[in-house]
């Protein structure tokens, strides 16, 4: 059965904290009409800081699409190579023993892709498979790691590795000044994460079973307008509401393997606002606490896009992990409207390979805020 292991998370050393953020909108947008707005719907993220690649003061310019898009593939082959290592670590393999490698980003393009660039720079076998994804956003995290099991469940004793490389300062665009757009330049931060799934052995949660679900049309609630400036994301007023058709959808898929999606160990969802793991709280009848790791990211990193949801993971590693055989989900949430909903058990090294369907699920007890 293929396991998810610990991963490995790296973000740029410069920081913006939310007071920061909102200083800059009240200067740069001092004569906006609807600034009280948008002060308002940034305060409510509760977002207090985020990673950016770059400075602040360069952030700010749009030197142009070229400019941006070389530094987003400069940057990318300093710092991919550092989170792929400690991965493998995690992982206890080494580059030769990876068969595919799935590599997560929108917010920079390369032909050939990254995982060409890795192949050639970091001793992978030149038989290595390629998958990148570029067009799901933030629910590329979710769908790497179902193609990875998926590809693991194919090919048995195959190993996958998932690199997330996410630069969303590079997308600030100053001349768009609608509210979802002065939101967004509140929301989001820069981050890197890479995991492996390993299709034997390994410590972390064996992934079960995996499925996606998209909203019958909502194609233009998440999305980019591609421009001479680059990557225009345009995101709509309805979007923070979505979970009342995606949390149905998540009951939906664990309930015909007798999972009750609202009694489980662990939660790693996708937090792309507060908004969304409130609402997880009430359709789900989950007390806040579950979702303790993703509100972690969102208010330490905000929204890092696909490495949201390994960044929520790694917290809950770093906490001691979930009881041995705990049942969990995993989930991304992305334009579409899309989600990739993963379910499986939680494994403690040197505790074999139970399977979670033959011993009641331990349900650990929230711990106070």
């Amino acid at each position: 059965m293929a396991t998810l292991c610990r991963p490995a998370i790296a973000v740029p050393e410069h920081v913006i904290t939310m007071e920061e953020t909102l200083h800059l909108a009240r200067t740069l947008h001092a004569d906006h009409p609807q600034l009280p707005l948008a002060l308002r719907l940034i305060g409510n993220t509760g977002v207090q800081t985020r990673h950016i690649l770059q400075p602040i003061e360069d952030t700010l310019k749009h030197p142009g699409f070229t400019w941006r898009n070389n530094l987003y593939e400069t940057e990318a082959k300093a710092r991919v190579p550092g989170v792929v290592r400690r991965a493998l670590e995690n992982a206890q393999l080494t580059s030769r023993d990876i068969d595919l490698i799935v590599y997560a980003s929108c917010t920079g393009f390369m032909m050939p892709s990254m995982t060409a660039w890795l192949i050639n720079n970091m001793d992978f076998p030149v038989t290595t498979r390629q998958l990148p994804i570029a067009q799901l956003g933030c629910a590329a995290g979710g769908a790497a790691i179902n193609r990875a099991h998926d590809f693991c469940t194919a090919y048995p004793g195959a190993n996958a590795l998932i690199v997330c490389c996410e630069f969303c300062s590079l997308l600030y665009q100053p001349t768009d000044l609608g509210v979802g757009n002065l939101l967004s330049n509140g929301l989001f931060g820069d981050a890197l994460a890479a995991a492996v799934v390993r299709g034997e052995g390994g410590e972390g949660v064996h992934l079960e079973r995996n499925g996606s679900h998209l909203v019958p049309d909502t194609e233009s609630w998440i999305s980019y307008a591609v421009r001479d400036t680059g990557f225009h994301f345009l995101l709509d007023k309805r979007v923070p509401g979505t979970m009342a058709m995606l949390a149905p959808a998540m009951r939906d898929m664990a309930e015909p393997h007798d999972w009750d999606v609202s009694g489980l160990g662990f939660y790693i969802v996708h937090a792309g606002g507060p908004r969304i793991l409130d609402d997880l709280c009430k359709y789900l009848d989950l007390a806040p606490e579950w979702f303790r790791y993703s509100r972690a990211t969102l208010t330490e990193r905000g929204n890092i896009a696909s490495a949201v949801i390994f960044d929520a993971l790694e917290r809950l590693w770093a906490d001691g992990g979930a009881p041995h055989n705990a049942r969990g989900i995993i989930a991304g949430f992305g334009p579409g409207i899309t989600a990739e909903i993963s379910l499986g058990t939680w494994t403690t090294a040197g505790r074999g390979e139970d399977d979670g369907r033959r011993t009641p699920p331990v349900r650990p007890m929230p711990q106070p805020a």
